[in-house]
């Protein structure tokens, strides 16, 4: 039997380095341990030359601040709350990325919590949220959101909003513009020569989803286009969502020509289907998706679809909490913001057969 071979490695010992903390500061920076507490805290009765030694000394021990120690000192916990609607949708980790960038760039942190569109365990973000003292929650559920209005509004806890006003002082509001986008992607259908053009809606418990089959709606009816009543059919935002409208379309005696989705995940959903049926996109059915999330770039064929940007929302959505959070009171304080849309041609779209030569 052969015998195995161990490498035996000899141990080395290292010097145990003592975490610094701050009397390790204070010494480092010849000040007392109350200057380099009001430094950490922002305090302004600190003179500069003794702040920037302290801050000096911080990077050179690369020294972490207890940020719950911090908020106990200063009474504020500079975190914010973002509950989303689904976590499963990659819209809604790209707009958390983009939303945790811009708030740690200007010292803030986040809390995230996902609803799953459950009222349940909505109620548990918002629990877990006024347990960690958040001064402020972008809720951007897209419609999900009214079971927890009461209780944040009851808590005074400033807010931020998607398409959905408050008459409440502490709560913004974002407005999203999808007619500009929905409005470009029919007259380009219409340009290549499509006239029978589907809408694969979002769930009607959605305000969002609402907003964007009106906004399809009063897009085909400006392009001077038809609308087949029962090529406009209500799905759940997921692939499956946009597998099983395919289907449906499908199944009817005369079919579209093109697919506007609302949003990317049904549009893929779409794409997969199709692909199934052996249709070929976008020679035999042309595809529209809503969001441009990074994955529809590298679908096959790439997906033509209308771009909302995540960091404009998410720029958006943390300068209302900002403001509430630092300018409470400014009677020129920002109520309302704009995030628009547009169009981004890709692979998806082409003239339908009947029109091409």
């Amino acid at each position: 039997m052969e015998k195995r071979r161990f490498v035996v490695r000899k141990g080395t010992r290292k010097a145990v380095v003592k975490t610094p903390n701050i009397r390790t500061v204070a010494a480092l920076a010849k000040v007392s341990i109350a200057t380099v507490s009001r430094t950490i805290n922002g305090s302004s009765a600190v003179r500069e030359r003794l702040s920037k030694r302290v801050w000096q000394a911080i990077e050179q021990l690369n020294y972490f601040p207890n940020s719950h120690a911090r908020a106990l000192v200063s009474g504020r916990s500079r975190l914010f709350g973002i509950i989303v609607e689904n976590i499963t949708n990659p819209f809604f980790p790209e707009l958390i990325q983009s939303f945790e960038e811009v708030a740690v760039a200007h010292g803030y942190e986040i809390l995230v919590s996902s609803s799953n569109s459950d009222p349940a365990i909505l109620a548990n973000c918002v629990r877990r949220m006024l347990e960690r003292k958040v001064e402020g929650v972008a809720v951007l559920s897209f419609g999900a959101e009214e079971p927890v209005l009461d209780e944040l509004v009851h808590r005074d806890i400033p807010m931020v909003l998607a398409e959905f006003r408050l008459e409440e002082a502490k709560v913004s509001t974002i407005l999203l513009d999808y007619s500009t986008g929905i409005r470009a992607a029919i007259r380009h259908l219409v340009e290549l020569g499509h006239s029978k053009i589907a809408f694969l809606a979002g769930p009607h418990k959605l305000h969002s989803a609402i907003t964007r089959e009106n906004d399809y709606r009063s897009a085909m009816k400006a392009s001077g286009v038809a609308i087949e009543p029962s090529w406009v059919i209500e799905c759940d935002h997921t692939l499956k969502g946009g597998v099983v409208g395919y289907g449906k379309l499908q199944n009817l005696s005369t079919r579209p020509t093109a697919i506007l989705c609302s949003n990317d995940v049904t549009a893929i959903g779409v794409l997969r289907a199709a692909y199934m049926e052996g249709l070929r996109v976008p020679d035999d059915l042309s595809v529209i998706g809503l969001d441009d999330i990074d994955f529809a770039e590298f679908t096959l064929p790439p997906l033509t679809t209308i771009r909302l940007s995540r960091f404009d929302l998410a720029q958006a959505a943390f300068e209302a909490l900002r403001q509430q959070a630092e300018e409470a009171g400014n009677p020129r304080m920002q109520r309302e913001f704009l995030v628009s849309t547009s169009l981004v041609v890709r692979g998806s779209t082409a003239a339908p057969p009947s029109g091409r030569r």
